[in-house]
């Protein structure tokens, strides 16, 4: 059995990774932490997700959390994700993080803790939307350049970073196979006689509101025909599901960066 710690397993998909944890085989939950102060500090985890008592008290010692652990997963914000790793990378403990909106110099800060332990980072640990990342390559090479490119996304309006990092890798995924640069391609914003589209460029539309759990569209437009492939995340689960998988992938692993595309066999 792998022992699996959960930071932030108080939030909305803090409770969810438990369930997702408790539902996987080879897995169990060691610890599960929570800022300092945080209103529900020592009690059951399990009681707080719903997921039935499991003798797991909510702590806010990480460091002992890492230690207890062989695996950690962090779904948080960069700042805390690197000091999550440097933890890990202390102990000789694994990460899977789903966090996104890392800056290059955070993703190479990254790259260095992952020489010295292995690490999962996806910008979403959703299996479909992993699919979708291999059906947009195939749709990018056979359309080439004669299609313009448009991704679409929405999320609930409690979401900090914009665009998401799906959409991002979404971009990303495109424009590699076009041979593209897609932080020179990158179309965030458009307003007043900004001209016309020019043909290489990605655009990149966000949409806030709500409780949307997330939905993403890629848009190929040509003359006379339109191809989408689109994503709806109906809940948090598979995104839990996602990551609880990521962890049993980890086991006997060398040091390294991976993403869901390892994970699933995709690369």
């Amino acid at each position: 059995m792998m022992n699996v710690a959960i930071i932030g397993a108080a939030g909305r998909m803090g409770t969810r990774l438990i369930h997702a944890v408790c539902e996987t085989k080879g897995l169990t939950l060691s610890t599960a932490v929570e800022r300092d102060g945080h209103p529900q500090l020592g009690m059951d985890a399990g009681l707080i997700a719903g997921a039935g008592e499991l003798g797991v008290p909510l702590t806010s010692d990480l460091d002992a959390a890492v230690a207890a652990a062989d695996v950690l997963i962090d779904f948080t914000f960069p700042e805390v994700t690197l000091n999550n790793l440097a933890v890990c990378a202390r102990h000789g403990k694994m990460l899977v993080s789903g966090s996104t909106g890392f800056t290059p110099e955070q993703k190479h800060q990254v790259e260095e803790f992952a020489k010295t332990i292995p690490v999962v980072l996806a910008p979403n640990m959703s299996i479909g939307v992993n699919a979708c990342f291999k059906l947009l390559k195939e749709a990018a090479r056979i359309l080439g350049d004669d299609f313009d490119v448009e991704v679409v996304e929405l999320h609930h309006n409690r979401k900090k970073d914009s665009p998401s990092g799906t959409a991002v890798r979404m971009g990303e995924v495109v424009a590699e196979v076009l041979g593209r640069d897609y932080n020179q391609v990158a179309n965030y914003h458009r307003e007043g006689m900004c001209g016309e589209r020019t043909h290489a460029e990605i655009g990149m539309q966000t949409v806030r509101g709500g409780d949307i759990v997330g939905e993403h569209t890629v848009y190929f437009i040509g003359m006379g025909e339109r191809i989408e492939i689109s994503h709806r995340a109906m809940s948090r689960d598979m995104f839990a599901r996602g990551a609880a998988r990521a962890c049993v992938w980890l086991q006997g692993q060398p040091p390294g960066l991976y993403d869901m595309q390892d994970v699933l066999g995709l690369s």
